[in-house]
């Protein structure tokens, strides 16, 4: 039978196939574009500084201070998701190296996240900017945001390899994802902030059921010197805890049919 953690920790023991291969992928993509990978940070761009703008003049705020709230959120949601809906297809579109006998199916998850690290980090300049231009970042917020984003990519991991085993099962999973996160993008305080919603509303309470919210919150809010409440982290701590756990068992029961399936 598969084990998830033996095969995860053999994939990040060797990282050539997952890593290169992530990195070929945008590479091929972008290469006949005259502004080549540039135009890995033009979503971050025109989200941030075209969208935020707009939503920022509709909450009578200035760009300058909703900015980096608008940077950070986008980046952390656009890599989370990249992951989560990407992984749905990661195994039927990797068939031909499963079919040949790769059958250490973590690599392709690991790919998967790795192309999303990619973005994140190219996206990197245009959040910079924006911090520069916010007064109120807390330079000790941002210590504890690197200590709390290995928390955000562990519970992105485990979703990306479950939905991975059952997007190899049921193909038209992909599909629904891409649709169930264009809600999510506006549930997700991104285009507004958390505090417009507070923990006591009815609203505030079904936005907080939202994983979403708490995987931007717990790197952004302590970066902006806005409050972390403690639920983030007892929920992400619950998340990682019983989703490692859920991924572990549907991978050691259904991994072995992922050949059959795609």
């Amino acid at each position: 039978m598969s084990n998830l953690f033996r095969d995860l920790s053999a994939s990040i023991r060797n990282p050539e196939f997952w890593a290169l291969s992530g990195w070929l992928d945008i590479v091929v993509r972008y290469r006949q574009s005259r502004l080549g990978i540039f135009w890995l940070m033009a979503p971050a761009i025109i989200y941030v500084w075209g969208m935020g703008s707009f939503f920022a003049s509709m909450q009578n705020q200035s760009i300058v201070a909703f900015a980096a709230h608008m940077a950070l959120g986008y980046t952390l949601f656009r890599l989370v998701s990249s992951v989560v809906i990407e992984s749905t297809s990661a195994f039927t579109a990797a068939g031909s190296f499963i079919m040949d006998g790769h059958v250490r199916l973590t690599d392709f998850v690991l790919r998967v996240l790795a192309k999303a690290l990619f973005y994140f980090v190219a996206s990197i300049p245009v959040v910079v900017i924006a911090l520069a231009l916010y007064p109120g970042v807390r330079w000790e917020g941002l210590v504890f945001a690197l200590l709390s984003f290995p928390l955000v990519l562990a519970n992105t991991l485990w979703v990306g390899v479950l939905f991975a085993v059952i997007g190899a099962r049921f193909q038209d999973l992909s599909q629904f994802i891409g649709n169930i996160f264009m809600f999510a993008f506006l549930l997700t305080p991104i285009v507004w902030k958390a505090d417009s919603m507070p923990v006591d509303s009815i609203r505030g309470t079904v936005a907080r059921f939202n994983p979403l919210y708490h995987m931007v919150e717990v790197v952004r809010a302590p970066i902006l010197g806005e409050p972390l409440e403690p639920l983030t982290l007892y929920y992400l701590a619950i998340m990682a805890l019983a989703g490692w756990v859920l991924a572990a068992l549907v991978y050691r029961r259904y991994a072995r049919f992922v050949p059959i399936w795609i």
